[in-house]
């Protein structure tokens, strides 16, 4: 159909190109043979056409006065459309009158596709042809533009071949899909077949496995049973054969019991036999001699038996008295072999000590020979922003290692700030999910104060929350959230850059440790909480509410606050809020000064005093767990050893919380660990180092203090 719009738009554009001289109209009279007409055939192409077209050397100029009116629409010649649009025209006729030679055109056209719609299987390629031939038609009867309008059909059938020949490759790879479809289909249905199969083989298997443990099951219902019934048939048995026993011991006293009375009565019977009967006592004397004479015989062979034996009562207490010097020999034998390895330990470390000071001095000697000068720090006031001021503020209390750090972070930010862009890192799984990114990465060139409040807004907003994701999860959504999805990843990159120079900065370190994973967040939280709690004492032991106490006041709170903090440590915590030997304990303290924070949001010394603490006591108690562990000199460690070693360096430990360290020492839920009665020796198994670590993560602190050694 494009086809044939195309054909009639190029027919109606050359009915446009010669007008005709005024005056001059197309008749019939050009089928008539004339001297001032030129005549025109219609080449017979086909045999349908009777008539002649013909006309003037003239076009006549009838479609300049009818613009806006299409020659021939597209639709059929004897459609129900075409009818009413011609109906419309005959009610609404033209000013000027159609060339005659246009309408035999049409006519022509209508009648070869009323033709065409006649038959039924009438193709596309079909349908074009009546167009094709009038407009060849046309062609032959303008010679000026005969050239251009041969080109442009040329060109359009050039078009037309070139669709056909890709229809047809088309038709081709057409079957080969319908082949391949098919081929796949086949494919799908044999694996179809193949897994039903293979189910049904499983379903057979699975279904006897059932009926094998149903009749296991049956089997061993029935052994119960027998073990059942054997044990009642035992305790039976074993119930008489007591009766039995009972009876005849009772048989045995009543018939002793009936012979004594038999005797006695007998006796009593008879007063005088003994006198009356010289030979029956003349019999007794005898015997009474001979068992006088066999028992002699006993008593002489139990004293040559037994003079040497001691009695039992003074063999047991001197077993007992040998037995606890054997004991106190053992105690001193292994206090000796004790004192023994120590004293071989002390002196291989005596003799390491020796060659280690003789390394040292040599090396010494050598740095003395070969050392440079001490750096001179007061040339980085000119260097530093900020100039002298600022340096002595950065430089106040440092040694030269942290100096050096200070340098670092000063040249570092100036690196920092040069740069537009950071090269993204890519989406390998070593990479935090908060930086997977490919390409260039914006600089966003905030300043160190702005990355700091920044920091502070989200520690507000993840203390605010439940924490139901993880940290580097939560830190990428605040971004987003704060900056919006399409620079998300730039502040990311930009934050993360910053709080990885600035290790001197405490709230910059403590967060790239929790997003890092070095800290658990609950170190975080549990420090900020102390100091917290710490501050609330404080405010409820200042009752005039005028911010001041007095030093007495300040120890007291900070040794029930702390009640597991040595007094070594609680002087160093007092030193640290500004109170010095010779200070009295009626001096007042503004308690309030040492929970300030400046604007790089640097806390005071007695605040980092407490997190120095707490870091030492936290590596002292992993240590005290170390060592309790190698006791057996093992390179791995075990549930209920492990559990047996928190026990014994904390027994003020209750069960859920050595259940969370325990969990993240094995990297288990808590709800997956046995329980403390079912652990087996050689279940859980993990790497003693591995285990530390992990543990370093959390916050891990001493609960209770440590039950004394017994003394040897």
């Amino acid at each position: 159909m494009a086809s044939q719009q195309s054909w009639c738009h190029s027919f109606s554009s050359a009915s446009r190109l010669q007008p005709q001289p005024s005056g001059v109209t197309m008749d019939d009279s050009f089928l008539t043979k004339d001297k001032s007409t030129q005549k025109h055939k219609l080449p017979q192409k086909r045999r349908t056409l009777t008539g002649q077209f013909s006309m003037g050397g003239h076009l006549s100029p009838w479609p300049t006065f009818t613009s806006g009116q299409t020659i021939l629409q597209n639709r059929k010649p004897c459609s129900d459309d075409y009818r009413m649009q011609a109906g419309s025209c005959q009610q609404h006729p033209f000013h000027t009158a159609k060339p005659q030679f246009l309408e035999k055109l049409e006519t022509y056209l209508r009648k070869e596709l009323l033709l065409l719609d006649v038959g039924t299987d009438s193709t596309e390629e079909l349908r074009l042809q009546p167009y094709r031939e009038t407009f060849e038609f046309f062609i032959e009867d303008f010679k000026t533009y005969k050239p251009l309008l041969s080109s442009i059909k040329n060109a359009y059938e050039r078009i037309l071949a070139h669709q056909r020949e890709k229809i047809r490759a088309l038709e081709a790879l057409k079957a080969k899909l319908v082949i391949v479809n098919e081929e796949c289909n086949e494919r799908i249905l044999a694996m179809r077949a193949e897994e039903r199969h293979e189910i049904s083989l499983l379903k057979k298997e699975k279904m006897n496995l059932l009926k094998f443990i149903d009749k296991k099951n049956e089997e061993m219902i029935s052994l119960q049973s027998q073990v059942t019934k054997l044990r009642k048939n035992l305790a039976e048995e074993y119930l008489h054969y007591l009766s039995e026993r009972d009876a005849r011991k009772i048989l045995i006293a009543d018939l002793n019991k009936l012979r004594y009375q038999q005797e006695d009565m007998s006796l009593a019977q008879s007063p005088g036999i003994w006198g009356e009967d010289p030979v029956k006592l003349t019999l007794a004397l005898k015997m009474t001699r001979q068992d006088l004479t066999r028992t002699q015989m006993e008593l002489n062979t139990m004293k040559a038996n037994f003079g040497d034996v001691v009695p039992r009562r003074d063999f047991e207490t001197q077993e007992k008295t040998n037995k606890d010097l054997q004991e106190q020999l053992d105690s001193l034998r292994a206090s000796y072999e004790e004192v023994r390895k120590e004293h071989e330990i002390l002196m291989q470390l005596h003799m390491s000590t020796l060659k280690e000071r003789d390394q040292f001095y040599s090396e010494l000697q050598e740095i003395q020979r070969t050392s440079t000068p001490r750096p001179d720090w007061s040339k980085c006031e000119d260097v530093v922003a900020g100039g002298p001021e600022r340096w002595k503020m950065l430089a106040e209390g440092k040694n030269s290692d942290q100096l050096v750090d200070v340098l670092l972070e000063e040249i570092g930010s100036g690196l920092l700030r040069e740069k537009d862009f950071f090269p993204g890192l890519g989406y390998g799984e070593a990479i935090p999910a908060f930086l997977r990114f490919d390409g260039l990465v914006e600089n966003k060139k905030p300043n160190k104060k702005d990355v700091i409040n920044l920091l502070k807004d989200a520690w507000k907003e993840r203390l605010a929350e439940e924490q139901k994701e993880t940290f580097p999860d939560f830190f990428f959504n605040f971004l987003e959230h704060r900056f919006g999805p399409n620079d998300a990843i730039a502040w990311a990159y930009t934050v993360f850059e910053n709080i990885k120079l600035f290790h001197s900065n405490e709230v910059m370190s403590q967060f790239y440790a929790v997003l890092m994973g070095k800290w658990s967040e609950n170190v975080y939280i549990t420090q900020k909480e102390t100091v917290a709690q710490l501050l609330k004492e404080m405010t409820n032991a200042d009752s005039k509410n005028e911010g001041l106490l007095t030093m007495e006041q300040f120890s007291t709170i900070l040794k029930s606050t702390f009640p597991l903090k040595t007094e070594e440590q609680i002087q160093e915590l007092m030193e640290a809020g500004g109170w010095y030997p010779s200070s009295s304990n009626a001096d007042l303290l503004n308690y309030r000064s040492l929970f300030m924070e400046d604007e790089e949001g640097q806390s005071e010394p007695f605040v980092q005093k407490l997190w120095k603490q707490y870091m030492n006591e936290k590596a002292e108690y992993l240590q005290q767990l170390k060592q309790e562990l190698c006791k057996e000199l093992h390179e791995v460690v075990t549930l209920p050893k492990l559990r047996g070693a928190l026990m014994s360096i904390d027994p003020s430990l209750d069960k859920q919380t050595v259940n969370t360290y325990i969990s993240q020492a094995f990297q288990l839920p808590e709800s997956q660990l046995p329980e403390e009665g079912d652990e087996k020796e050689e279940g859980i198994v993990e790497i003693l180092q591995t285990a530390l670590e992990r543990l370093q993560v959390i916050d891990i602190r001493r609960v209770g203090p440590r039950e004394p050694e017994p003394a040897s």
